[in-house]
């Protein structure tokens, strides 16, 4: 489909393809000469593109002319131009980033390979041109009133600002439609080709990158941020672009899409292709509509490398280096330190400390008196989690997003310290309701010094000290103007002073953003300086100095790249590193990860976490018990044996007697020890893609290790049982599958027999987790611990990931197939982070064991750990949480179902309560043996790493690694299934999951 001309594909008969264009009536020829010969100068040029010089990312193909234009009946004329591969960018899903950086690099391509190009048949006027938007004025009589309200604004914007400025700005053939149905893709995702010439015009030349930008905003949450990566793209390409009327003429480029679908739509209602922009377009003209257009001008400003912006911010820091502010709180004499309240702040501690008003302010005050203190400063630039909750989550292009970069200055101190104005002023506005943002009262003043104009704001004031405060009001340096607030009259914060610089209110009155989004940071920051040399720890009359000149201010913290590259040099080259781009995470927080940046992640596959990142219950227990004493099991102590009791009342009696360790890995080893101490040999049975730990017994028993990558596949001791999957294995039918492979355990054992060797027994997980979570079929467990029982084994139960209430039905995973171990190895979940584990064994089986040689660990019982333990015991007990397991488990389970009722690469949905896995497979072709299925082990790596960057942590698992596993906190709950799902939902759909 196409507004100007026909287009058809020709194949010939030896396979070669060409595009076909036949114009509509009236054509004329001289346009059809211009675009012959701007493709054939374009096919002459090297357009390629990639960020670094050496590194070519994509190119570029363009139709070439075939042949000869034709003149047909009618006045229309037809073109034969060679195929161009590809499909159209607007059918990709999703649009990266780096996407729309190419994007940009792209139109900055097209400008820098047409710079020399010239042709005398260029057109000069065409309705698409967004320097000619007003043209299309007169059909908004086709638009709702609120359309027309909206594009009245930016038509008058544009005739006010941009219309003069037109001749001075520099002109060039430009290629002038550089939009989602004109750029093609490859399948690999990268930019291959380019095609429709029918725009191409002389006009201004930053309308190249207007075009590209108009329609890179459309159909995503955050339009701005999309131009920006554009803009980037293009900078990098073509710098130099000014960006002061790239506004005006991107909404230029926008009312003429609009204004045309209009009117097509009245005159070719049946032709669907010529609304295809239309609603897209309107939604984003609303959206700019509500942006201050001053904001707009930074933001870009910012992304095209400007320096106008930096040149203000420098201008201004400049002068107040040499200014004489009187400060703006006394500090002179008083003692100060810096207080970090940022994402990974030490001082701030646990979550709770912030999320609850009375203990933030106990918490500030205490860390102030156990410093001796009278006030603490900081907070400029900082991300800090405070802003983190769900009340303060919006919508951004790369999922759930939090403004968390503080853009003032904080003084922390008594209520009632005193305030004073830095510079004569003026009062801009007050905000005196403190429900409706979050400074509580606030004061701004207007300044006016030697050519500099800049507004100061005073945040979390009282307000009996604002009575004579009006707008206009004049004030003189100096002057007393507020004083800090109480809590019960400022938000709930702590008594202290929020204190901001801006350049340009914005037009706000009363209130001014006082976070931003990490992505906006640099924008936001430039708007509003660094406020610490106003603050004074100098005496009046004295040249400003930068506050943290006067005491240490809080180190400052290695990057993510650093760390990596840090890592990478001096810790063993053996360890790997979660998702393709790295977290660098920092805080944790009940079901989230938080990283540098303050992002919060919805954290669904981290079951070390138990009860809740950092639980404070939890954390309270190991800090009161390890402030007191922390020693080895050879002294009496309470923790010691009333944990023991505790973790016992949750087992079948015959499960009595307790080892307290370290970690999952030394809880089997010492199971396995416990095997051959038994039995007398280390021949144990254990199944397929089974992992047990990092010792080398475990690793000896561990099929996901030994049969991986490195392994040298089984010892000789170690017999595996097939993986018991009902799905895609050896044995599917449900009723009669526990049996089917139960009975290899027999075979095996009996072979031993026959052999004269002994069985020291079985060890298997409760539900195998790096099998890829297989839920044992009904009866498994019986039948092979009938045989292994009856051969003279043990019987073990690897709790280490199932266990303490996960599985919600029962408090044990081993539970679910009614069976007794006669030991179960107990780790991760025991601590909820603090390195402990467990093994719990009958009484025989520790008479056994104690053969005279003393089994000592050092810290495995010690009183630290058991308080954690058993404070883990209690939080799942009080808060019902192997009942909230099993209800939320089962929401999630029905939920998934529901999606893969609609998406048939999700093949099988398992598990229990929150410990639970759902398969990405494809059909098998018919003649693939022994399998209706085969793995869609990319979709899942896919699915994986996009939901990261959404904000979802999933992980991969299963010996093919295309089984996402879902085993959160056990506070996950309902809300967060439905946010979960929801965004799986959305990325099944995209390009990768195909």
């Amino acid at each position: 489909a196409g507004e100007v001309d026909l287009n058809f594909r020709l194949t010939a008969e030896r396979g070669e393809r060409y595009t076909l264009k036949i114009s509509r009536p009236g054509a004329d020829r001289k346009k059809a000469d211009f675009e012959r010969a701007i493709m054939e100068h374009l096919a002459k040029k090297e357009l390629a593109g990639g960020q670094l010089p050496e590194e070519v990312r994509f190119r570029l193909a363009v139709p070439r002319p075939v042949g000869e234009v034709i003149q047909l009946e009618g006045s229309r004329l037809a073109r034969l131009q060679t195929w161009v591969d590809g499909r159209p960018l607007g059918e990709v899903n999703p649009i990266s980033s780096q996407l729309r950086f190419d994007w940009g690099e792209v139109a900055g391509m097209l400008t820098e390979a047409l710079a020399d190009f010239d042709h005398p048949h260029a057109p000069v006027s065409y309705k698409w041109n967004p320097s000619q938007t007003l043209e299309a004025r007169p059909l908004a009589r086709y638009f709702s009133p609120e359309q027309r309200e909206i594009a009245a604004y930016f038509w008058e914007r544009f005739e006010r600002e941009t219309l003069p400025a037109l001749p001075t700005l520099p002109t060039s053939i430009n290629f002038n439609d550089a939009h989602e149905q004109n750029l093609l893709v490859n399948e690999q995702g990268l930019f291959c080709g380019l095609i429709d010439f029918g725009d191409a015009m002389r006009t201004q030349t930053i309308n190249e990158l207007a075009i590209a930008c108009a329609y890179a905003g459309m159909s995503v949450p955050d339009p701005l941020q999309a131009m920006s990566e554009v803009m980037k793209g293009f900078h990098w390409r073509r710098p130099g672009a000014a960006p002061d009327h790239l506004f005006n003429l991107i909404t230029g480029r926008l009312l003429i899409t609009v204004a045309t679908a209009a009117d097509n739509a009245r005159k070719e209602p049946e032709n669907p292709y010529l609304q295809v922009s239309a609603a897209p377009a309107w939604a984003l003209l609303k959206k700019l509509r509500s942006v201050h257009p001053r904001l707009v001008t930074a933001i870009f400003r910012n992304a095209l490398w400007s320096a106008e912006a930096e040149e203000e911010n420098l201008a201004f820091r400049h002068w107040l280096e040499q200014a004489s502010p009187h400060p703006v709180v006394a500090l002179a004499d008083r003692s100060v330190i810096a207080l970090d309240l940022s994402v990974g702040s030490l001082d701030l501690g646990n979550h709770v400390n912030y999320e609850d008003s009375d203990r933030f302010t106990r918490r500030i005050a205490r860390h102030l008196e156990d410093r001796g203190a009278d006030f603490g400063v900081g907070g400029y630039g900082e991300t800090r989690p405070v802003y983190t909750t769900d009340d303060f989550a919006t919508e951004g292009n790369s999922g759930p997003r939090w403004r968390t970069v503080h853009l003032g200055l904080d003084v922390w101190g008594p209520v009632g310290t005193p305030i004073f104005a830095p510079f004569d002023a003026t009062v801009h506005s007050l905000g005196i309701d403190p429900t409706q943002h979050g400074y509580g009262h606030v004061l701004i003043l207007e300044h006016q010094e030697e050519g500099q104009t800049f507004f100061t704001l005073y945040g979390h004031l009282s307000a009996d000290s604002l009575p004579g405060m009006r707008a206009g009001t004049p004030v003189q340096k100096g002057d007393e103007i507020a004083r800090f607030g109480a809590p019960d009259e400022n938000g709930g914060w702590p008594p202290h002073l929020h204190f901001q610089v801006m350049l340009d209110m914005l037009d706000y009155e009363g209130d001014f953003p006082g976070v931003a989004y990490p992505e906006e940071a640099d924008v936001w920051l430039s708007l509003c300086p660094d406020p610490a040399p106003l603050l004074g720890r100098y005496r009046p009359g004295e040249p400003a100095a930068v506050f943290a000149d006067y005491f240490d201010p809080p180190a400052a913290a290695k990057t993510g790249e650093e760390l990596l590259r840090a890592r990478q040099s001096s810790l063993g080259y053996s360890l790997s590193i979660a998702y393709r781009q790295p977290l660098h995470i920092v805080r944790g927080v009940r079901q989230f990860l938080l990283d540098t940046s303050g992002r919060r992640y919805l954290d669904t596959v981290n079951n070390v976490a138990h009860v809740g990142h950092e639980h404070p219950r939890v954390v309270e227990a190991i800090q009161r018990q390890a402030a007191v004493l922390n020693t080895n099991t050879r002294y009496l102590h309470d923790n010691l044996v009333r944990f023991a009791e505790d973790l016992t009342a949750t087992l079948p009696p015959e499960l009595s007697v307790v080892h307290f360790v370290n970690s999952g890995s030394e809880a089997n080893e010492l199971a396995l020890r416990m095997c051959e101490a038994w039995s007398g040999t280390q021949n144990m049975l254990a199944v397929e893609v089974g992992y047990h730990g990092n010792t080398s017994r475990a690793i000896d028993v561990s099929s996901y290790k030994f049969d991986g990558k490195g392994g040298r596949g089984a010892p000789g001791r170690t017999r595996l049982l097939p993986l018991p999957d009902v799905f895609r294995g050896r044995h599917r039918e449900a009723a009669t599958a526990g049996k089917a492979y139960g009975a290899y355990a027999g075979r095996i054992l009996a072979d031993w027999a026959e052999a004269g060797e002994k069985a020291g027994g079985f060890i298997g997980e409760s539900i195998l987790s790096c099998g890829g979570q297989i839920v044992l079929p009904e009866g498994y467990l019986q039948e092979v611990y009938g045989h292994v029982r009856k051969a003279g084994g043990l019987c073990i139960a690897d709790e280490v990931q199932v266990g303490v209430g996960r599985v919600g039905s029962h408090f044990w995973g081993f539970e679910l197939q009614g069976v007794v171990p006669d030991i179960v190895t107990i780790g991760k979940p025991l601590g909820n982070g603090h390195p402990l584990g467990a093994v719990v064994c009958t009484p025989a089986v520790a008479r056994a064991f104690a053969n005279g040689m003393e089994y000592f660990n050092t810290f495995g019982g010690n009183p630290v750990s058991c308080a954690a333990g058993r404070a883990v015991l209690q939080v799942v007990r009080e808060e019902g949480l192997q009942a909230h397991a099993l209800d939320t488990g089962n929401y999630l389970k029905r939920l998934l179902r529901q999606v893969q009722a609609h998406h048939p690469i999700i093949g099988d949905v398992r598990g229990e309560g929150l410990f639970l896995g759902f398969e990405l497979v494809h059909p098998a072709p018919a003649a693939a043996p022994n399998s209706s299925f085969l793995p869609a082990t990319r979709q899942a790596a896919y699915l994986k790493n996009r939901m990261r960057e959404l904000g979802f942590l999933l992980s991969t698992d299963g010996p093919d690694e295309n089984v996402i596993k879902i085993k959160p906190p056990l506070c996950f709950h309902r809300g967060n299934a439905d946010h979960l799902v929801e965004y799986l939902a959305r990325v099944l759909q995209e390009d990768g999951c195909r």
